[in-house]
């Protein structure tokens, strides 16, 4: 569990893992000089939280030996990609910190790569297949039985290479062929039996336009950008583990240098789904909002939550790498963006469920309109260079519903009838009476104030149980507010019975409320966080806010003794 009195966690200074093991031996023995490592998305998609926990990995493990790290684009399937997702990811992996040494596209590889084809088709170790995808899966076998060799599988060399060049020149159709590996289709290793290096795609490439009419597959183009570009370690997620002997093959079958390829964990968070096909039917079934929805895992949509980068590399930091895929506590996630947080976003006071509080003892002014002080409010306690603001105040007060009881029970040290409480640096108020309309809700609640407390002390002594936020009910803008909680009901939405996991959507994902909030908060920017005092961390929404109409996202919520206690149902503050 996530304790909640959880410390800051300090990184260490020199991260051991069986990773940063391999590369201090690999250094040590002379075998590699200097370190080189790469990301390589495929641009058919945006990047989420897994792609984050691998970008910091490849770029710290790179700057922490003195090497290089690579962003390299693996724009093999012009069936899925944009250079709308190119950009996107440049975008952000930049908004995490980290800049690549080189900028790469396997799609500039296209002639080498089909050059070393010809040279396995010379060698006997590759030919063209006129069998459908349908007819090869099948003839694949299964974990306990054998494949079956293709009927084309012993072409001549040189037909081979005719027909490859035919399918290069575009003289043949989508399907009718494609170039595979001849390995062994007895081999243990699914991935070895005569995998497809190319298929026939007549489609136009974002990078390459209409030069090319065969694309060559992950597993054949992936190795071999690593060796051109002098990869010392290649470092994939657990899925890619039996695909290195493939990997090996084709280097070792060309004479080409080769890298090490080195498996970790990827990053699951519980709540979240990181499959791209699933997260494409939430963004196509309007289950939310597109990409950057901040109930979405994706970079965009964690950075329009609120998330700052620092907090996710310093989770990604902190989770480490491991050789079994496991689950993290979503809690532990919501810690690191809570802690940078605390540390660097401007408090601000706002009410998202106004009671009106009447102070009946608030002086009128000499022009006979009530009185209007301005009290000084700190940024950050935490940050003492953060300094202060002026905030009015006045007799006509918001405080939260939730803040008041007119019957409370033990616990509860909140305002209630007769009660006294502090204003957050305001005054001391009494509650005397309550105003109440035709249904017998609680309007409002009248008190009275104490002149002599003025900043939240009293000078006799006196001592409060609470202190409670407000905003000036004449100074207060109105705003629309968006509170968040985890797209789905269940920890695990990717274990659904049936893989139906859109019945685990959670209908209260979203809630939107209009809060009453502070002026300094109207003239709030795009991407601005702040603690909305006793309530959450927010973010000023950079895409639907308008000038004098902010909106605002909750980022993560503030931890709520009361609040537990409510749920617990014991009345005891957690």
């Amino acid at each position: 569990m996530v304790l909640a009195a959880m410390s800051q966690l300090p990184e260490p200074e020199a991260p051991s893992d069986f990773i940063r093991d391999r590369i201090r031996a690999d250094l040590q023995s002379g075998r590699v000089t200097q370190v080189v490592t790469r990301f390589p998305p495929e641009p058919n998609g945006y990047l989420h939280i897994g792609h984050a926990k691998a970008i910091t990995l490849s770029f710290s493990v790179a700057k922490e030996f003195g090497g290089r790290c690579n962003l390299r684009m693996d724009d093999t399937n012009p069936a899925a990609e944009d250079q709308e997702y190119v950009d996107a990811i440049k975008e952000d992996v930049r908004w995490l910190g980290f800049d690549w040494d080189a900028l790469y596209y396997a799609a500039d590889y296209f002639d080498q790569i089909y050059a070393w084809a010809e040279q396995l088709v010379e060698k006997g170790l590759a030919y063209v297949d006129d069998q459908h995808a349908d007819a090869i899966a099948a003839s694949r076998g299964t974990l306990t039985a054998p494949g079956t060799n293709s009927p084309f599988r012993d072409r001549p060399v040189a037909e081979n290479l005719r027909l490859l060049r035919e399918m290069k020149a575009g003289e043949w159709k989508d399907g009718e062929k494609v170039l595979r590996a001849k390995i062994d289709m007895a081999h243990p290793n699914l991935n070895m039996r005569d995998p497809v290096m190319y298929r026939i795609r007549k489609m136009h490439h974002q990078r390459t336009g209409d030069r090319w009419c065969i694309y060559p597959m992950y597993d054949w183009a992936h190795g071999q950008c690593d060796s051109i570009e002098g990869i010392t370690h290649s470092l994939c997620t657990l899925e890619f583990e039996h695909h290195r002997p493939l990997y090996e093959w084709f280097c070792d079958s060309l004479g080409i240098y080769k890298p090490q390829q080195i498996e970790f964990a990827r990053l699951n968070v519980e709540y979240m789904l990181t499959s791209k096909r699933k997260l494409l039917l939430l963004v196509e079934g309007k289950h939310v909002d597109g990409w950057d929805d901040p109930r979405m895992p994706t970079l965009r949509g964690l950075r329009r939550r609120g998330y700052p980068p620092e907090a996710l590399v310093a989770f990604c930091k902190h989770v480490g790498v491991a050789k079994v895929n496991g689950t993290h506590e979503i809690g532990l996630l919501e810690f690191f963006v809570r802690d940078w947080l605390n540390k660097n976003a401007l408090r601000r006071m706002a009410v998202l469920d106004p009671l009106k509080l009447v102070i009946e003892n608030w002086p009128v002014g000499a022009s006979g309109q009530p009185h209007v002080e301005m009290v000084s409010a700190q940024n950050n306690p935490e940050d003492p260079n953060a300094g202060a603001r002026e905030v009015p105040f006045s007799g006509e007060l918001l405080i939260e519903r939730s803040d008041f009881m007119e019957n409370p029970p033990k616990d509860f040290f909140r305002l209630a009838p007769g009660r006294e409480v502090r204003l957050r640096f305001g005054y001391f108020v009494k509650c005397t009476s309550v105003d109440k309309d035709a249904q017998g809700h609680v309007t409002a609640v009248r008190c009275t104030y104490d002149p002599a407390t003025k900043g939240g002390n009293a000078p006799d002594g006196r001592k409060v149980k609470a202190t409670i936020h407000w905003v000036s009910a004449a100074h207060a803008i109105d705003a629309e507010v968006r509170l968040y909680d985890h797209l789905f009901t269940s920890p695990d939405p990717a274990s659904a019975d049936g893989g139906d996991f859109l019945r685990l959507l959670n209908p209260q994902s979203e809630r939107i409320v209009r809060g009453r909030l502070e002026p300094s908060l109207g003239s709030a920017r795009g991407g601005e966080r702040f603690q909305f005092e006793r309530l959450a961390y927010f973010v000023c929404d950079a895409k639907d806010s308008r000038p004098g109409a902010p909106v605002f996202h909750r980022t993560v919520a503030l931890k709520d003794g009361w609040q537990k206690a409510q749920k617990k149902g014991d009345g005891k503050p957690a």
